[in-house]
């Protein structure tokens, strides 16, 4: 679950950038004391993700409006269901509109689109995770979604595990240097905890980097036929990812192949985002009785 402290700060944010002094439109047309009923309306179906981040968005915007979130976050749903009522101050209610929904459309494309590779890959036993191809600042949100849509999370940042990627692995490497003993000298420094991954694109890498001991073997943009060979040579030494080539076309055959993991860049970086609206009634004006 996401937490307040991951997403007060990135809604009040959007919330400043779009209104940062104030929503003149409604300012100018809708009576302070008007009340507003909304619903969160979906145009089409998919998987829900992103409630509470919709109701920050409402709260943060005036603490007087009320959600009531009808549908869990993996939860699926059809045209036309209802995913959430709002009730408030009318002006607060059309003020947050826009950044509720950039929230939550987004984030239920994300888990629609993984619930799809997913689906894809139902039978075996390889895991749909996502990468750090996500929008700067909304990475907590977007792998939320991912798992939303019943995917996994690879590392969060940087800071989580050693990758060691082609770009790597030719400085380490620079100078005719071993392989095998350069990673060993990397295991040597790390602690015990540190999850050591080793991206390699071609099979004769494979021997020299399960030599030295890493976690996991990354197998870059390789043919289904180079993925069945190399699942055989690593033979459960080390756990095995795909990437590169994977799309929903490819992802079923890639996770027969028998890897363990499959890491899906376009989950957040070329994700839909789902037609939700915000139907909105206003009433009763102030002086109305």
């Amino acid at each position: 679950m996401l937490s307040s402290s991951q997403i007060e700060p990135v809604v009040r944010m959007a919330l400043a950038e779009d209104a940062p002094w104030g929503d003149i439109t409604s300012e100018s047309l809708i009576p302070e004391g008007a009340l507003a009923t909304a619903s969160l309306i979906a145009r089409e179906p998919g998987v829900f993700s992103g409630g509470e981040v919709f109701t920050a968005a409402m709260r943060l915007s005036d603490a007087r409006i009320r959600v009531a979130e009808l549908v869990d976050d993996g939860a699926r749903f059809e045209t036309g269901a209802v995913l959430a009522t709002v009730t408030g101050p009318a002006r607060a209610v059309l003020q947050a509109e826009r950044v509720g929904l950039n929230f939550v459309q987004r984030m239920s494309g994300i888990a629609t689109l993984t619930a799809r590779y997913v689906t894809e890959t139902a039978g075996t036993a390889a895991r749909i995770v996502d990468t750090r191809k996500t929008t700067p600042g909304l990475r907590a949100f977007e792998r939320h979604a991912v798992r939303s849509g019943g995917g996994f999370n690879h590392r969060f940042s940087l800071s989580d595990a050693v990758m060691a990627k082609d770009n790597h692995l030719a400085v380490l490497t620079a100078g005719g240097r071993d392989l095998t003993q350069a990673l060993r000298e990397v295991r040597t420094r790390l602690g015990h905890t540190v999850h050591l991954e080793v991206e390699v694109d071609r099979l004769d890498q494979i021997e020299s980097v399960l030599a030295a001991g890493v976690d996991t073997i990354m197998l870059d943009n390789f043919s289904l036929e180079q993925l069945r060979e190399g699942v055989t040579l690593i033979a459960g030494r080390a756990l095995i990812e795909a990437s590169g080539s994977v799309n929903l076309d490819t992802v079923g055959a890639i996770a027969r192949s028998g890897v363990d993991i499959i890491s899906v860049g376009a989950l957040t970086h070329s994700v839909h985002s789902l037609d939700l609206g915000l139907d909105i009634a206003v009433g009763p004006w102030p002086d109305q009785p």
